[in-house]
């Protein structure tokens, strides 16, 4: 066995079952072991932005370690758009990349990034990008460092992590591989935090104070909902959602207030306006979901704060009250303390004043993406993973869609590159292969996320894409006109994506009336091949953006 054969049957003890790969002569000895693995399924991909892309996606819908590998240089280089989804959204990934030997560095060799003789430093590059970096330079050196980076992965906040292997440290047997542990602590609520918490909620239920829910994507990460509906349903507590929380509770629970933020629903908005206590959980307060971190939000309030990281609490707005663990045993400890102080049988009644509710009049001779968004809704399977990449369709999707049958929806985050959730899919549906995968993209999305359809088709993954065709980059034309006045350089030349994708060999359906899109949609569900749905959508639609303090 040699070094590389040992790291891929590392990464099957864990439970890993697919990687993410491009092609390189450097990285040779580690595809070769990948190849000869009966448990992992390795993916070829067109370009390696794609695979990191698909690593993060694999291990967001997982929790499982998202693996992409790659030929040093050039091409591990493109491996840091999906890092750094990975870095914000906390996902464990971890990316190989092969590496000059020794005798070699310094020289020129192909693809060197030693940083030595003005070649680029590749350990200074990961290290920017990832929990920590690591540089396997002997045999007995990659169980330990191995069982170091995937530990780190999983620890606290997980996030990704970067392995350098040099080919021929990859080709030299080894006789010092073994079993590695994975032994990371959870993150546990300090039971007197549980305990004052418990202590003033009790106190402004009691005294009827407008207390309300504030549930962040944390939730989601932790597998929370069951805790967030009994605590909210219990206690007859109304909550909001940030944007990529939607669905951690039905849509159409007689609780949810709707979606926060600037492109959120006006009820919920009003809501925390009006709220005297907010309790906010695995929420990290960013720019759009913070108003553009409008400054007096919580002024007059009080805000009680529970996040799985630190330094979370407080960075945009002071907590009154904070509370570091796992969003899920936070909750179900809050839940037993709360509930030996109090029992609450009076019915709340907020008022819900929703995007997704609302009937939309729309004579245009084109599809109006909110009312595309509805329908979506209302035929999505239950347990469907939706997946909105960067751009006003993300907006659209997240403000008209209804989840109510246990779907989840994720956004790219406050990193946010576009194309990541186009590609992201691939991973995410290979790692849920009982869900169904579908994604809402733009047009300049999708273009970007290259050939990636290909990849789908080769591997037979029944990813559904939605392009919300505009032809443009809208949510940039839009910002360039409130900013400026005018706008430039946001019109895009596309093809008949339908077309495309049947020449690729995929399922390709055109949608230039609302009425066409549901056969379409449905034909797509009853597939085993990757679909793309390209729907015509009106770009003189505007998305809802309302700033907190706007009437």
């Amino acid at each position: 066995m040699n070094v590389a054969q040992s790291i891929v049957k590392m990464l099957e003890s864990l439970g890993v079952d697919a990687i993410f790969t491009g092609s390189g002569q450097g990285s040779g000895d580690i595809l070769f072991a990948f190849a000869e693995s009966e448990k992992i399924r390795t993916i070829m991909t067109r370009h390696e932005q794609a695979a990191s892309f698909m690593a993060y996606g694999y291990a967001m819908t997982s929790g499982k370690l998202g693996v992409c590998n790659a030929q040093g240089g050039p091409g591990s280089y493109n491996f840091f758009s999906g890092l750094g989804m990975a870095y914000t959204g906390s996902f464990p990934v971890m990316s190989i990349a092969s590496y000059s030997p020794r005798k070699w560095r310094g020289m020129g060799d192909l693809g060197e990034v030693t940083g030595q003789n003005r070649t680029p430093n590749s350990q200074a590059m990961f290290s920017g990008t990832t929990k920590k970096t690591f540089l396997i330079e002997r045999p007995e050196q990659a169980s330990d460092l191995f069982e170091e980076a995937v530990n780190l992965a999983y620890e606290g906040r997980p996030g990704p992590v970067h392995i350098d292997l040099p080919y021929d440290v990859a080709a030299t047997e080894t006789k010092y591989h073994r079993d590695i542990q994975v032994n990371v602590k959870p993150v546990l609520p300090q039971e007197k935090d549980v305990r004052i918490f418990a202590e003033y909620l009790d106190q402004a239920i009691r005294a009827k104070k407008r207390v309300i829910a504030y549930f962040g994507y944390g939730c989601v990460h932790s597998g929370a909902g069951a805790e967030l509906l009994e605590f909210v349903e219990r206690f007859q507590l109304p909550f909001i959602t940030t944007m990529d929380a939607k669905g951690v509770i039905a849509d159409n629970h007689p609780l949810s207030i709707g979606m926060g933020g600037t492109c959120g629903d006006m009820g919920a908005r009003q809501a925390l306006k009006d709220a005297e206590v907010v309790l906010a959980v695995g929420c990290s307060f960013a720019k759009w979901q913070s108003w553009r971190f409008q400054e007096d939000i919580f002024d007059n309030k009080v805000l009680m704060h529970i996040n799985l990281d630190a330094h979370e609490i407080g960075k945009v707005f002071k907590a009154d009250f904070s509370m570091v663990s796992d969003a899920r045993p936070a909750m179900r400890k809050l839940t037993d303390a709360l509930a030996s102080r109090i029992s609450v049988t009076e019915k709340a009644s907020p008022v819900i004043d929703r995007h997704c509710f609302q009937t939309i009049d729309y004579d245009g001779v084109k599809v109006h993406p909110g009312q595309l968004s509805q329908q979506l809704g209302q035929l999505l399977p239950d347990n469907a993973l939706v997946l909105g990449d960067a751009g006003a369709h993300m907006i659209w999707m997240a403000a008209y869609m209804q989840l109510n049958g246990g779907q989840t929806f994720k956004n790219p985050g406050s990193f946010g590159p576009m194309a990541s959730h186009t590609n992201a899919s691939i991973g995410a549906q290979m790692a849920a292969p009982g869900r169904r995968v579908i994604v809402g993209c733009g047009d300049g999305c999708y273009q970007m996320a290259g050939f990636e359809l290909m990849t789908a088709v080769q591997n037979r993954i029944p990813v559904i894409w939605i392009i919300y065709n505009n032809s443009e980059f809208n949510i940039i034309k839009l910002f360039n006109l409130v900013a400026h006045g005018k706008e430039v350089f946001n019109h895009l030349l596309g093809p008949d994506f339908s077309e495309y994708a049947k020449l690729c060999g995929a399922n390709g359906f055109r949608v230039d009336r609302l009425e066409q899109f549901e056969p379409a949609f449905k034909a797509a569900l009853a597939s085993d091949m990757p679909t793309v749905i390209d729907v015509r959508t009106d770009e003189q639609c505007v998305m809802p953006f309302k700033f907190y303090d706007q009437e």
